[in-house]
């Protein structure tokens, strides 16, 4: 293959200049040009370079790294560039000669199936992280069950503990927040129900809603919120000062001691919560219906609600509360156990436990509702 020489012209308008390129600009041919062309260009003042790439038979990296000498000739000097004639290979050796001049990465342009890799990725980590879940659930299982049947083992005082932080710290926000929930669905049942002169029925509900779905979801939702973050924070923070390798080596088993309990705290905390969110709900709507256009009062709103609202409704929200506790629980740990040492990792896994954990009760919760349903209850 025959090779021309390499050439140039430059040609300045204003604070312009115009780059005109010749023949094969290679490793070979372009070479002897470079010291002249930096003498050249050291001589003007320019801001902005336009290529012209219409004469140039050949072009490798290091002609291209040639022509971005007119975009920066000495140290924090940069100008604009653009080619103004030129085939699309010629534009993409300019744009990665001048980014790396520059100290730039190189743009990296997206294929269009980097969409569905990023989607294979994300189920990828989807079915690893369920089935590490599930591993991590059936060891609880098993170290819950050899505690259950030797109790000696369990450490009283620390699931005591726990009960404080995860049940008593957490009742007043559970309360005031049920509380205001039985208020803004008393008040919008009874804006509702007066247009059929059936504002009575607001107690059927309150009543229902508060004790069949809201009071149990909403305290589950916080505890995931609020203590579900705290299971993570606290054990992520012991594995990365290497406090849960300090235990494995003096042979203590991490499960019976941060796990278990933590799920035993939150078995005996979330039904409780749950017993006073329903009481804080069912009040604030009958301070609603008192007050508001209603005009129902207490006795008469209690009395509805014993006579409309059956006891069945009361059992079916407080049964779901310990496989609520359970989740929040294992997936606080499990997630916990997870980090690996960084503070990002530690952020990381807390923003998914919260994550996992709300979403895991509401989908049990869904569950829950389609069983009673076609139970009947």
């Amino acid at each position: 293959m025959n090779s021309s020489a390499a050439e140039y012209k430059i040609s300045q308008s204003g604070r312009t200049i115009t780059f005109r390129a010749l023949g094969d600009w290679t490793r070979d041919n372009a070479n002897s040009l470079d010291m002249d062309l930096i003498r050249e260009l050291d001589d003007l003042d320019y801001d902005h370079v336009k290529y012209d790439f219409s004469e140039v038979d050949h072009l490798d990296t290091v002609g291209a790294f040639l022509f971005a000498r007119a975009i920066r000739i000495g140290p924090g000097q940069r100008h604009n560039w653009s080619v103004i004639a030129g085939n699309e290979g010629q534009k993409t050796l300019m744009q990665a000669a001048a980014d790396a001049v520059l100290g730039r990465p190189p743009h990296a342009q997206r294929q269009w199936y980097d969409a569905l890799i990023r989607i294979g990725q994300a189920t990828e980590r989807f079915f690893i992280e369920v089935m590490e879940t599930l591993g991590f659930i059936g060891q609880f299982f098993v170290v819950m069950f050899k505690l259950l049947l030797t109790p000696n083992k369990i450490r009283w005082k620390s699931v005591v503990a726990l009960i404080e932080e995860i049940g008593f710290n957490a009742a007043p926000i559970v309360m005031v927040l049920s509380f205001f929930i039985g208020a803004v669905i008393a008040y919008m049942g009874a804006n509702l129900l007066a247009t059929f002169g059936a504002s009575v029925f607001m107690v059927d509900l309150v009543g229902v809603a508060v004790l069949r779905e809201l009071a149990p979801i909403i305290t589950a939702i916080l505890l995931a919120g609020r203590s579900d973050s705290a299971f993570t924070a606290q054990i992520g923070a012991m594995k990365m000062r290497q406090e849960i390798d300090a235990m494995t080596v003096i042979g203590l088993d991490t499960f019976e001691v941060l796990v278990v309990p933590r799920a035993l705290a939150a078995l005996v905390s979330t039904p409780i919560l749950t017993f006073l969110a329903m009481l804080s709900g069912v009040f604030g709507g009958m301070l609603v219906a008192w007050l508001g256009s209603a005009d129902l009062s207490p006795i008469l709103f209690v009395t509805r609600l014993q006579d409309s609202v059956g006891i069945a409704h009361f059992w079916v929200g407080l049964v779901k509360t310990p496989f609520f506790a359970l989740i929040i629980a294992i997936i606080g740990c499990r997630q916990g156990l997870a980090v690996t040492g960084s503070v990002e990792s530690l952020g990381s896994r807390t923003t998914t436990s919260v994550v996992q954990a709300i979403f895991a009760v509401i989908a049990v919760d869904a569950i829950f509702a389609i069983l009673f349903y076609q139970m009947g209850v």
